[in-house]
């Protein structure tokens, strides 16, 4: 690992109907990067809510400075709406983090520190030691667990947790994923699978998730099907039939 000290960075937060919660994530989350002295900038991406959102986002934007909101003018999708956010960046190193509070803030200054030490990317695992999940809908965990056991078999990789969206990544490592074709949850194994084929760099830590206490999701199941399969079969073919061609240089 060869890659410097980083200067800045850029938080990533799609946000569909997230009235409720997106307003405690977000002072949260300010509160914990102070703390740490973390120079931050926060983006937040109101993809089409139809509840009050933005009304919450425009009083974040006035009470922390740090705080950018942008309203996403395409199609809604989560996938759409984490590139709307990326294009906005202006750090150098990148976190997506959910707006409804499941992803523990303390755990996004471990992606920062960790991310200094020269990594490309850090992965956060729920399914590691000392990571952990609470109240996590039964059905979901059965599938995600069979999903990461597929994707790892597939790709031939140990990371068992790639399906999870919360993740860090340096600008370069960004960039040397274009394009994002994922317009919905499909890019949270879009960007890592990437990153991996192409030749950077990564490191696992452990991290905790929380289910909403406030809202309701909006990960529909059956795009773990097609969708899904879609990305991983796009990457896969790339591993092995492209000679290369996107490896990093």
């Amino acid at each position: 690992m060869t890659a410097g000290p980083l200067s800045l960075l850029t938080v990533v937060i799609p946000a569909f109907n997230e009235a409720d919660c997106i307003t405690s994530t977000v002072s949260h989350l300010s509160v914990e990067l102070r703390i740490h002295q973390v120079p931050h900038q926060i983006v937040i991406v109101d993809d089409h809510s139809t509840d009050r959102t933005w009304d919450r986002l425009e009083e974040l934007r006035q009470s922390i400075p740090e705080v950018e909101v942008i309203q996403n003018s395409g199609p809604r999708g989560y996938g759409r709406a984490v590139s709307v956010g990326v294009d906005r960046m202006k750090g150098d190193a990148l976190v997506v983090m959910m707006a409804d509070e499941s992803d523990d803030c303390r755990d996004v200054v471990r992606y920062w520190t960790e991310l200094n030490k020269g990594y490309d990317c850090v992965f956060g695992s729920r399914f590691i030691k000392g990571g952990g999940t609470v109240d996590y809908p039964r059905l979901k965990l059965i599938l995600n667990r069979l999903i990461n056991y597929l994707l790892r078999l597939f790709f031939r990789i140990k990371l068992n947790d790639v399906t999870n969206a919360f993740k860090a990544y340096r600008r370069e490592t960004i960039d040397g994923c274009r394009p994002l074709i994922s317009p919905h949850f499909n890019l949270t194994v879009e960007l890592p699978l990437k990153a991996i084929v192409r030749g950077f760099s990564w490191h696992v830590v452990p991290v905790t998730w929380r289910n909403r206490r406030a809202g309701e999701s909006h990960l529909d199941l059956r795009e773990m099907g097609s969708r899904y399969l879609f990305i991983c079969l796009y990457v896969w073919l790339e591993k092995y039939f492209s000679r290369g061609d996107y490896k990093r240089r």
